[in-house]
């Protein structure tokens, strides 16, 4: 198959319209807006390659102008489909440039008309590619692999498309847009279809590693109050607990509400779930360093601390129920107060398990309520002995 610039073009509006297709499919799916308008972009390129083929029969205007107007365009949606992935603002002066290619229109015949044509067209093309790629600049982890190569491939078209403006203004070089003759131009066709190769892929990579990863943190959460949940605590809990020895003891407080029925039953289960939530900002706003906290389920909670001391855990006990007590008795009056029981073990030895710890904490917890509830029980297991206390 011979590379002549018709060939070419068909070859770049078949995988434009493959990539469009494959980017809305993709959308259709997952509904991230991103890749809605790089579908919008490929669609773009396929019209305009399309109708730059009408050049050689001597419609200038649209083979070229609108053409290469249309490939602007495109590019243009590209940037706005990276500003919806990384939630960046630009300045509307970004927008003249639709105003820079409508006067266009103006220049006149002559032997520099292609020239100049060429020039502004690869410095918008060129502009508005390195702003994008600008904007998927790495902001610690946030980015995916997907996302850096999305960069990079922008980064290489863009400096691409600035190298082919330079060309313009180089005495001696030939260009001809009519006729599609020049180096550059060959060279601008081929690099286009293999651009938009890499563009594609690395656009539905970016968007699908972050759809995994929030659908990772998702499955982590507890719906409610997003905190952990049990697994995803099982899972982070390995380190903390590894780190135990008697000069750094860990803890682990198990709370659970008081009396939380009835709070359901006088007020419905909208209550049940604010005092939920509240329970979770609150141990989020008093969580210690080095501590990991979760909802087990139903209205059990867990904190597991490193650097540890009874005194450390009863004055967070007291603090955290003293302010959850009064948030309670202020939003739901109930027959028997809504309070807090916190049964806590202190360990200065690696468990067993996790699961192996929680049932330490929930014998603990049994001692708290059979002693009238709201109340923190610690059970002192450093030392190799038990010594309850609270």
């Amino acid at each position: 198959m011979a590379f002549d610039a018709p060939t070419m073009l068909t070859l770049t509006v078949a995988l434009a319209v493959a990539a469009a297709l494959y980017l809305a499919v993709e959308w259709r799916n997952v509904r991230e807006s991103p890749l809605l308008f790089w579908s919008a972009g490929f669609a773009t390129i396929a019209i305009g390659s399309t109708l730059a083929l009408l050049r050689g029969s001597g419609l200038i205007l649209i083979g070229i102008w609108f053409a290469n107007g249309l490939l602007v365009t495109a590019h243009w949606l590209f940037l706005l489909g990276v500003a919806r992935f990384t939630e960046a603002r630009f300045s509307r002066a970004w927008y003249l440039i639709f105003v820079a290619w409508l006067a266009m229109l103006l220049l006149p015949e002559g032997p520099l008309w292609s020239r100049v044509m060429l020039f502004t067209n690869s410095m918008l093309v060129a502009l508005v590619t390195l702003k994008a790629s600008a904007l998927l600049r790495p902001h610690g982890r946030s980015l995916s692999v997907g996302a850096v190569q999305l960069r990079y491939v922008l980064l290489m078209h863009g400096l691409f498309y600035a190298a082919k403006a330079m060309t313009a203004v180089i005495p001696g070089t030939l260009i001809d847009l009519s006729a599609f003759r020049g180096l550059i131009i060959q060279v601008s066709l081929v690099e286009g279809a293999m651009a938009l190769m890499l563009i594609a892929l690395s656009m539905t990579g970016t968007v699908r590693w972050r759809r995994e990863k929030r659908i990772e943190r998702l499955a982590a959460r507890d719906p409610l109050t997003a905190l952990y949940n049990r697994r995803a605590l099982e899972a982070r809990a390995d380190n903390l607990l590894k780190e135990t020895s008697p000069a750094r003891p860990g803890a682990l407080l198990l709370i659970d509400i008081d009396n939380f029925k009835q709070a359901n039953d006088l007020h419905g289960h909208l209550a049940g779930d604010r005092l939920l939530i509240a329970l979770g900002e609150m141990l989020r706003a008093l969580l210690p360093e080095r501590a990991l906290t979760a909802r087990l389920g139903g209205d059990e909670f867990v904190i597991l601390m490193g650097d540890a001391s009874t005194e450390r855990v009863v004055a967070l006990g007291d603090t955290l129920r003293q302010r959850f007590n009064h948030m309670a008795s202020q939003a739901f009056a109930t027959p028997q107060a809504v309070t807090l029981s916190i049964g806590a073990t202190l360990f200065d030895r690696p468990p067993a398990s996790l699961a192996a710890l929680i049932e330490q904490g929930d014998a603990a917890l049994y001692q708290s309520k059979r002693g009238g509830r709201n109340s923190t029980r610690v059970d002192d297991r450093t030392g190799g002995e038990s010594r309850p206390t609270g």
